[in-house]
């Protein structure tokens, strides 16, 4: 899940992107505003919620589940993160 945020996140800003992926990549930790921003952004982007196309989002890329969702909650608050 991590790749595929911080491909998102470096179309918005490349710099801070670039920055989150050095320290994950070097520490395989995230600063604390960085982990809850991938917190943020992986439960916005549940995609299988059981709800049918009229009823739920649809978005371009891989579903995230619920159960997604709550992996990379657990992995980071295993590293001590407030999520």
């Amino acid at each position: 899940m991590v790749p595929l945020w911080l491909a998102e996140a470096a179309e918005d800003d490349p710099q801070a992107a670039e920055a989150a992926r050095r320290a994950w990549q070097d520490t395989g930790r995230l600063p604390p505003e960085t982990a809850q921003e991938l917190a943020d952004w992986v439960t916005a982007r549940v995609t299988d919620t059981g709800f049918n196309q009229d009823e739920g989002p649809t978005r371009p890329g891989p579903r995230i589940t619920v159960a997604d969702k709550e992996a990379v909650h657990r992995w980071l608050r295993g590293q001590g993160h407030r999520v």
